[in-house]
C-alpha cells in the first residue's frame, strides 16, 4: 500500500490525560519489569518459536518440511508490534518455507539489543535505522544494508498549543524529551541546523512526561507514540507538528541488515528472505485485519500490553512509510542522496571522520524494479 496522506484522527471526548498517564504509568512499570526480570533472571530473551500449523497458518503440502531447510534467524530492533508485520506474516503464511527457508523471529531484550545478537552469531539479519546502522558501521561493525523498506522518515516534535510553543524558533530554551536509542540524532540536527539550544530530557518507553507538563515538546514517532498521545486523551487539534520530513530531514528509517561474512556466504539464502518479507509486507497491506489479529497474538504471547487500535494505526503508517513509489524509485533502493544525508548526520552528531562507501553499505540482493 502506498498512501502517504497524514490522516489525522478527529475530534472526540476529552479523557482525563492525568488518569491515562497514571494507566501509562502502570503499564509502562509493568512493562519494564518484564523485560528486566526476563534478561536478569533467566537470560530467556522474547523470540517466536517456529510455527506449526497452528492459529492462522496456511501451511499445505507443498511447502518442504522446515527441518530440512537453511535456518536464518532474524532480529527486529524492538520488541513485537506491527512496525514488523511484514516479517511475522511472512513466518506465519508459510512464505519463507515456500522459498526454502527456515526462519526464526527473536527479539532484543531490556539489556541485550538486536546488534549484539548478530555480533555473537545469535541472529543471521537484523532490522535498524538507517542513521543508527551508519553509526554502528563508523564504529567498526561490518554491516551491510541490502534492503532499505523504508524511504520516509517518521519522526516529529510535538508540542501541546495551549504550552505556546507553536513554532520551531519557540522551542530557545525549552526542554525537548528524546528517545537516546538511535531516534536523537535527527532531531537534534534539526535544532541544531535551526542554530536553538533547547534542554534535551531523556525519556524512556512511555509519554507521560509530556502528558504531564514535565517536558515542553516531545520526539515522536508518527506510528507510535504520537497515537498513544491520542489514545491519552489528547486530540489532534490540541496539538502542534514538527514532521522531520518538512524541514529536509526525511531521512528513511527501517533497513534490513546483515554482517559483511554472512552477505558473502549466505547470500542466495538472503536473497529468498527478502523475496519472502517483502511478499509478507504485500499480504500484510492487502489483509490488515489478519495482520492486526497476529501482531496483538504475538505481542500477549510475549506478555507485552497490546491495543488493537493502536496496532491498526501503526500498521496503517508503516505502510505509508514505506511507499517508494512517490519517490519514484525501485522498491528497497536506499537512494545515494539519502544516504549522503543519513553519513553526514551521523558524522556531524558524533564528530567522526571515518567515511562510509555507498556501494559497500548498500549491495541489494534482490533486483530492484519500480
Amino acid at each position: 500500500m502506498c498512501k502517504t496522506d497524514n490522516i489525522k484522527p478527529g475530534k472526540r471526548t476529552h479523557l482525563s490525560i492525568y488518569i491515562a498517564a497514571l494507566l501509562l504509568l502502570i503499564t509502562g512499570g509493568l512493562f519494564y519489569r518484564y523485560c528486566c526480570k526476563t534478561s536478569e533472571s533467566s537470560g530467556t530473551q522474547l523470540e517466536m518459536n517456529n510455527y506449526g500449523a497452528g492459529v492462522g497458518s496456511q501451511y499445505n503440502d507443498s511447502i518442504p518440511e522446515s527441518d530440512h531447510l537453511p535456518l536464518l534467524v532474524f532480529a527486529p530492533h524492538w520488541l513485537p508490534q506491527a512496525q514488523f508485520a511484514g516479517f511475522y506474516v511472512a513466518k506465519e503464511k508459510g512464505f519463507y518455507a515456500s522459498k526454502g527457508i527456515d526462519v526464526e523471529i527473536i527479539h532484543p531484550t531490556a539489556s541485550v539489543n538486536n546488534m549484539q545478537y548478530l555480533l555473537n552469531g545469535k541472529a543471521d539479519i537484523a532490522s535498524s535505522f538507517l542513521v543508527t546502522a551508519m553509526k554502528h558501521k563508523q564504529s567498526g561493525i561490518d554491516l551491510v544494508n541490502i534492503a532499505q523498506l523504508s524511504q520516509h522518515s517518521a519522526i516529529m516534535f510535538v508540542t501541546k498549543k495551549n504550552s505556546g510553543v507553536r513554532d520551531l524558533r519557540d522551542f530557545e530554551g525549552k526542554r525537548v524529551g528524546v528517545w537516546l536509542s538511535g531516534f536523537q540524532e535527527t532531531p537534534m540536527a534539526l535544532i541544531r541546523e535551526q542554530e536553538l539550544s533547547v534542554d534535551w530530557v531523556p525519556v524512556l518507553s512511555t509519554v507521560n512526561l509530556f502528558l504531564l507538563d514535565g517536558i515542553d515538546a516531545l520526539t515522536v514517532m508518527w506510528y507510535n507514540e504520537y497515537h498513544q498521545l491520542y489514545l491519552s486523551g489528547i486530540d489532534h487539534d490540541e496539538l502542534n507538528h514538527f514532521f522531520m520530513s518538512d524541514y529536509g530531514f526525511n531521512i528513511p528509517e527501517d533497513g534490513i541488515y546483515v554482517l559483511d561474512e554472512t552477505f558473502r556466504q549466505r547470500h542466495n539464502d538472503l536473497t529468498k528472505f527478502v523475496e519472502a518479507t517483502l511478499e509478507g509486507w504485500d499480504y500484510a497491506s492487502a489483509h490488515k485485519d489478519y495482520t492486526v489479529d497476529l501482531v496483538v497474538r504475538l505481542m500477549q504471547e510475549a506478555n507485552i500490553p497490546a491495543n488493537r487500535t493502536h496496532q491498526s494505526w501503526m500498521l496503517e503508517k508503516v505502510l505509508e512509510a514505506h511507499c517508494h513509489l512517490n519517490k519514484g524509485i525501485p522498491r528497497t533502493l536506499l537512494e545515494p542522496k539519502d544516504f549522503e544525508q543519513a553519513l553526514n548526520l551521523v558524522k556531524n552528531h558524533h564528530q567522526l571522520d571515518q567515511s562510509i562507501d555507498y556501494k559497500d553499505f548498500f549491495r541489494p540482493v534482490i533486483s530492484l524494479q519500480p
